[in-house]
C-alpha cells in the first residue's frame, strides 16, 4: 500500500465520515442547502470547478486499478469527482436540479445517501488505518 493510497485513504474516509454523520443529524439543512445551492448558477459553477480541480488532482495523482480493494476505491472516489465536477459545470442548472432530486430521489433516499456515505467513510478509515506503507 502506498504513503498516498493510505493519506487520501484515511482524508476522503475521516470526510465521509463527518459529512455522513452531520448530514444524518441536521436533514432539514442539508435539503435546503442542497436545493439552495443548485438553484443558484453562481454556487453550481464555483462548486463545479472546485469539484473538477480536486477530482483532476485525485485522478492525475492516484489513478492505480491495481493493489487491492482500498487502492482502487480511492481511485473510483476520484473518478467519481471528477465526473460530478464535470456534469455540475456542463448540465444546465435545471439538469442539474432535475437529475439530483428527481432522478436521484435524494429527499427521499436522502439517509440512504448518507449511509453510503457513512459506510464508505468507515470502510476506507478502518481498512487505512490498519494498512501499512510499503
Amino acid at each position: 500500500m502506498t504513503a498516498r493510497t493510505l493519506f487520501l485513504a484515511r482524508l476522503i474516509g475521516l470526510y465521509c465520515i463527518v459529512c455522513g454523520l452531520a448530514e444524518m443529524i441536521h436533514r432539514q439543512a442539508t435539503l435546503e442547502a442542497v436545493g439552495a445551492l443548485l438553484g443558484n448558477p453562481s454556487t453550481v459553477l464555483w462548486v463545479g470547478m472546485t469539484t473538477v480541480l480536486i477530482g483532476l488532482a485525485m485522478v492525475l495523482g492516484h489513478n492505480l486499478w491495481r493493489g487491492g480493494a482500498l487502492t482502487v476505491v480511492v481511485t473510483i472516489v476520484g473518478w467519481i469527482a471528477l465526473l460530478k465536477g464535470l456534469a455540475l459545470l456542463f448540465l444546465p442548472m435545471q439538469s442539474d436540479m432535475s437529475v439530483f432530486f428527481g432522478v436521484f430521489r435524494y429527499r427521499q433516499l436522502f439517509y440512504l445517501y448518507a449511509a453510503i456515505a457513512l459506510v464508505l467513510g468507515l470502510y476506507l478509515t478502518y481498512a487505512s488505518f490498519r494498512s501499512k506503507t510499503k
